[in-house]
């Protein structure tokens, strides 16, 4: 009966776990590389820095307004903007929506890293194909302690079963008038020291009335309709 019990169990398929999929896919990406990494890169009109030393963190970013040359530090101890080098005093909304900003460039230049941070919470979803291709599919949802301005937001990775890389990812978030979603295909691949950088391809639902669920199911089906290109430029990791 033990033997038998043994064979039946040594067929049966282990359920996977979702903390495993994301710790691959950010093994894979250059996790432990992240760590202890100062990365810079510019992003449409804008230059990004980003030093990250074991949990703690400096995300810049600098940019010209009207000849003022603005920039914009977020780190572990909050918010400052500089104006041509000189400090200012901005009210806490704006200091709120400013380190959002800058969070979600730098955020989504390192994807999948940071989905370990205690804020973010993973569901396994199951297995999809996209394109003839396997796919791990992965929800996370963040908490509202620690989980930023925008913690009600609702992402979808689609993790390849054999790569261990993210290929796809979508995301939920609020608007004034109800809920926006988009689907984001990465391409141009390149690492950069060890560590995975991608552009993306940003998408947007041609119906109103599409799930964050199923939009792997409309971006095959001709559902999306393509909206921007997310391109990192100039890249440089030290």
């Amino acid at each position: 009966m033990f033997c038998f019990t043994a064979i039946l169990c040594m067929g049966c398929k282990q359920p996977v776990d979702a903390q495993f999929v994301i710790d691959e896919s950010i093994k894979i990406s250059g996790g432990a590389l992240l760590n202890t990494s100062d990365i810079t890169f510019k992003f449409r009109d804008k230059h990004y820095k980003a030093k990250r030393d074991h949990g703690a963190f400096s995300y810049e970013r600098s940019f010209v307004i009207s000849k003022d040359s603005i920039r914009d530090i977020l780190s572990n101890t909050g918010f400052e903007r500089f104006v041509n080098a000189a400090l200012v005093s901005i009210p806490d909304s704006m200091a709120i929506k400013y380190s959002s900003s800058v969070n979600s460039v730098h955020y989504f230049s390192v994807l999948p890293f940071g989905l370990n941070d205690p804020a973010v919470n993973k569901a396994y979803l199951g297995r999809t194909a996209i394109h003839g291709r396997d796919y791990h599919k992965v929800e996370v949802t963040f908490n509202q302690d620690g989980g930023g301005e925008d913690f009600e937001d609702v992402f979808v990775y689609w993790i390849n079963t054999e790569t261990s890389k993210v290929d796809y990812l979508a995301y939920s978030y609020e608007e004034d008038d109800g809920v926006g979603l988009r689907f984001r295909e990465a391409y141009n691949e390149r690492y950069m020291k060890g560590i995975r950088f991608v552009d993306y391809i940003n998408y947007k639902p041609v119906v109103k009335n599409a799930n964050l669920l199923s939009l792997d199911s409309l971006y095959q089906n001709n559902g999306l309709k393509e909206l921007s290109r997310i391109n990192l430029e100039k890249i440089h990791v030290k």
